[in-house]
């Protein structure tokens, strides 16, 4: 067994088991779409991760392992490693939901070359993607749900107590079967405008055949972006409505993991 001892008594034991109670905030924090972007400064997640450590300890009866760098202190940190993250990517799903619509989207559109580098992941993304992924993360802090997902983070430890209760494989099949509810929402959220897009692209291409000298290129690229803004503005409040069920969808699949029915 292997402890690391300062000499300073009841104090050293209190950091070593906020540090422990950090490393499952942490994970979740880093995991998290909003949280872990790049533009987040570290120092700002790990105050965050710290300031939330300090409430756990003082609310739930949680304890750091005896021997935290022992072959069994490890084995119960990698545990709360996984379970942060697990928290934490269950909003990745609802988070890629517009993104992946914004794409077929766009795609319909001809608006496909148009990205731009996302501040949030690094990676680049459709014009469409940034303002989906915008509007989503303004319903999901305007509707309280990352409060919801903080208290299900305290509340995690008393489904998961660290050390007696582990994240099952069931667990983990029940965050890769969120996938389809997220395809669910891809769909919703894009087929309206998809399906006008259709229907003016059938309409382009009777147009050229009926008029071989039209371009079809210079008639159906901009009746098909023009057809995407109207379409967008027709169905904002329906937009607005489905993605306030994803920030729904979201809390909802993060409680679903700390259920009564943990390992």
């Amino acid at each position: 067994m292997i402890a690391l001892h300062f000499g300073f008594g009841a104090l050293e034991a209190e950091f070593w088991r906020m540090i422990f109670v950090m490393t499952r905030i942490g994970a979740a924090l880093l995991a998290a779409p909003l949280f872990g972007a790049n533009s987040v400064p570290m120092q700002l997640r790990v105050s965050l991760a710290g300031a939330i450590a300090v409430l756990v300890c003082a609310w739930t009866p949680v304890a750091a392992p005896s021997a935290l760098f022992s072959l069994s202190g490890l084995l119960i940190t990698a545990q709360e490693i996984l379970i942060g993250l697990s928290l934490g990517f269950v909003l990745q799903w609802s988070f890629a939901a517009p993104l992946i619509a914004a794409e077929m989207i766009g795609g319909a559109m001809g608006m496909s070359i148009a990205s731009t580098a996302d501040p949030v992941s690094g990676a680049h993304s459709p014009v469409l993607g940034q303002y989906f992924s915008v509007l989503l993360t303004v319903l999901f802090l305007g509707l309280g749900a990352h409060l919801t997902w903080f208290a299900l983070i305290v509340e995690s430890y008393r489904a998961f107590p660290p050390g007696t209760a582990w994240f099952t494989p069931e667990r983990m099949a029940l965050v890769a079967g969120f996938g389809t509810q997220m395809l669910m929402a891809v769909i919703m959220i894009a087929l309206p405008v998809t399906f006008l897009l259709l229907l003016v692209q059938v309409m382009t291409g009777v147009i050229s055949r009926s008029a071989p000298s039209l371009n079809l290129f210079s008639l159906g690229l901009p009746a098909g972006v023009l057809a995407g803004i109207a379409a967008l503005i027709l169905t904002a409040p329906l937009l607005t409505d489905r993605l306030s069920d994803l920030s729904l969808a979201a809390v909802t699949q993060a409680a679903q993991l700390i259920g009564p029915k943990h390992g």
